[in-house]
């Protein structure tokens, strides 16, 4: 076993860098047959500190090769998130005859003499496959004078109008921009005032398109919120669904009366989707930070620090009349994990007797049920400690309570039990429940609802078992797969 794989509460199937700090990925964009996966990294600690852009590819979404820093600080400041695309006919004039790659970044520069922060976009081009990177001359390509906070760029190709289009966070909104040229940015529009949540600074903006059911397009904006002392739930992300006609977002009216959040857990944050998808695939693909800004500073991982969810595909469905953002692992995950138990039409306390027998780390599980009544398992149990994810029909909600986790000592707002409403579901509901070595991921009802935490359990709390309130009652199915540990380790 390698020396990375013995670090304490790392992941068997979720990316991390093989050594010191990562938060928010940045730059996802798939080409020539990768996925490419950036993130905000500090490669000289363990906590927050100068950003550099780290990268991985994969050609899978699962299992990651770790390559040599992208973007490193320079004259114009640190290296703050952003976004790639490929320049498929080189109207950024960086390329020769073939399409290459552009990274748009918010360059961040602390002015101690004025004491001011300034953040502003820049570009940089890969002609090599996003190996190497050379930063554009003309650096910033945009700036503003008067938002502090302007930062994280995601640009896109917006095929009906023929133009690229940015989206960019300004404090408590964002503005959308512009460009026939990657180069030049014109102002377009702005959105937020009034709406959604402003419990914390507005992060990390995303914008795309979604197939209805009936084949329609809507616009799902994704906006992060960051973490305010005054709210228990530290950081997380919110969404609105509407149109988009190139200049302006007009959200529907739900996204205008209620808060929707694409998360119930705390530990998803800073998510935004990958770029450049090939049409026959067609799917909108998601990966988020797995961490919260209230104690991402303090987990107790030993030699490196952040992890990011599990890529999910996001969908909009129609749930009771309601169309909403829908989240579901990837399909790539299946190919990394092996059966160990499999029961069907069997009581709860029979399944726990069979149960018994089990110890994982890293393992799925997938089970179905009569939501009439209540019923939960227990994750990662022993010497004293249990995460618990299940389904509560009395108070209609889904669960994940890692109060007696494990090691939670960290902060103050770490142990708890967070839950999301979930509608009247069919006959059958169906958890499907992700547990790593230091991460819980539950996905509800076709995804309907998601909460994603970090745990951080003794390495021989292994054990796992199911309760509910009658013991009788029935389980229509309880599958359980090991997830190999060779899945989202570094190569």
């Amino acid at each position: 076993m390698s020396k990375t794989k013995q670090q304490n509460y790392r992941n068997a199937y979720h990316f991390s860098p093989q050594k010191n700090w990562m938060n928010d990925p940045n730059g996802m964009v798939y080409f020539k047959g990768e996925y490419h996966l950036f993130y905000q990294h500090h490669p000289f600690g363990t906590t927050w500190g100068p950003m550099h852009w780290g990268h991985a590819v994969s050609k899978d979404l699962v299992s990651w090769e770790e390559l040599p820093i992208a973007l490193a600080p320079d004259e114009r400041g640190t290296i703050f998130s952003g976004s790639a695309v490929v320049d498929w006919n080189n109207s950024s004039g960086f390329f020769d005859e073939a399409p290459g790659l552009v990274a748009i970044f918010t360059h961040h520069h602390d002015a101690p003499s004025a004491q001011q922060v300034i953040q502003y976009q820049s570009l940089a081009y890969s002609k090599d496959e996003g190996r190497t990177w050379r930063k554009y001359e003309g650096n910033p390509v945009l700036r503003h004078d008067s938002y502090v906070d302007f930062r994280d760029p995601k640009v896109f190709w917006h095929e009906p109008s023929s133009q690229w289009v940015m989206i960019v966070a300004c404090g408590q909104t964002v503005c959308l921009y512009r460009s026939s040229n990657l180069k030049e940015w014109v102002f377009a529009s702005e959105f937020g005032e009034g709406i959604g949540s402003h419990d914390g600074v507005w992060e990390c903006p995303d914008l795309f398109p979604l197939t209805t059911e009936n084949n329609g397009i809507r616009w799902v904006m994704l906006v992060s919120i960051g973490d305010d002392p005054a709210y228990v739930e530290g950081s997380r992300t919110q969404y609105f669904i509407g149109d988009f006609d190139g200049t302006a977002f007009i959200p529907d009216e739900r996204s205008k009366c209620d808060v929707r959040w694409l998360d119930y857990g705390r530990d998803n944050y800073a998510g935004v989707s990958w770029s450049d998808i090939p049409a026959p695939d067609g799917r909108r693909l998601f990966i988020g930070w797995m961490s919260n800004w209230k104690y991402a500073n303090l987990t107790p991982t030993d030699g490196w620090r952040g992890a990011m969810t599990l890529v999910r595909e996001l969908k909009l469905e129609t749930l009771q009349g309601e169309v909403m953002v829908t989240q579901q692992p990837i399909r790539e995950i299946e190919a990394y994990r092996h059966e160990v138990l499999s029961l069907r039409d069997i009581a709860v306390d029979e399944a726990a007797v069979r149960l018994a027998a089990v110890r994982l780390e890293n393992f799925e599980i997938l089970v179905r049920f009569d939501p009439a009544s209540s019923l939960g398992l227990k994750v990662r149990a022993g010497l004293g400690q249990e995460t618990l994810v299940g389904w509560d029909a009395r108070l209609a909600e889904v669960y994940v309570d890692r109060s007696r986790s494990g090691q939670a000592d960290f902060h103050k707002d770490f142990p708890g039990k967070h839950a999301a409403p979930l509608q009247t579901p069919a006959s059958m509901l169906e958890l499907r429940i992700f547990v790593d070595h230091s991460s819980v991921e539950l996905f509800a009802d076709r995804g309907q609802a998601v909460i994603t935490d970090l745990i951080y359990p003794d390495p021989a709390s292994t054990g796992i078992t199911v309760f509910a309130d009658d013991n009788r009652k029935i389980i229509e199915s309880l599958h359980i797969y090991e997830v190999s540990s060779s899945g989202g380790q570094l190569k």
